[in-house]
């Protein structure tokens, strides 16, 4: 059956996921159509196929105990020279992201695993592109804001042509009635890319 390469992240909604996926494309970074603006809680991860199930089951656990909570996005930050990456802020909900991404990797679970850095919330809006460019996404989202409530966390797969697709997503909590982050673009889970 093989591996899979998958991701668990936060989609940034809409009107806000777009718009910085456009701006991380501006720049020139080639990545920018193939993965849906986010903030990570595990980094791309080998797994055996044949454990997406408990994959699954584990995630919808993490989910059925969190609670929906705010996220704000604001200005600009750099983890360069140690990695080259822009980022936007996230400047409320870092709290929240930290526990959840600790959960995911927990080693009870089938998603153990160590960071290469510590963990540190953000959405990337440039990454390993030219010095000049990495400064123009710094300079130009620098009064970036944008704020939503995070309702749920998604599931993505890494597919053969490097996009990003997002394979099942996971609402906090026992179906109160907070809605969840729409999907990216208006796309639905089984839109095969997610280039314009």
């Amino acid at each position: 059956m093989g591996t899979v390469t998958l991701g668990v992240s936060i989609a940034v909604p809409e009107p806000y996921g777009s718009l910085l996926q456009e701006r991380r494309a501006s720049f020139g970074d080639p990545a920018a159509y193939g993965i849906p603006t986010h903030v990570t809680l595990l980094p791309p991860t080998e797994v055996e196929a044949a454990d997406l199930p408990a994959v699954e089951r584990h995630l919808a656990g993490i989910a059925t105990g969190g609670r929906p909570f705010p996220m704000r996005l604001s200005g600009t930050g750099t983890f360069r020279p140690l990695s080259p990456v822009v980022y936007v802020q996230v400047v409320e909900g870092a709290a929240a992201c930290a526990w959840l991404q600790k959960r995911v990797r927990d080693a009870s679970g089938p998603l153990v695993r160590e960071l290469q850095f510590p963990y540190h919330p953000h959405v990337t809006v440039a990454h390993g592109i030219a010095e000049e460019a990495m400064d123009r996404a710094y300079q130009e989202l620098s009064d970036y804001e944008a704020s939503w409530t995070c309702a749920s966390f998604a599931l993505y797969e890494q597919g053969a042509d490097a996009v990003w697709r997002k394979i099942n997503e996971f609402a906090f909590g026992a179906g109160d009635g907070a809605p969840a982050v729409p999907a990216q673009g208006g796309s639905s889970v089984d839109e095969p890319s997610l280039h314009p």
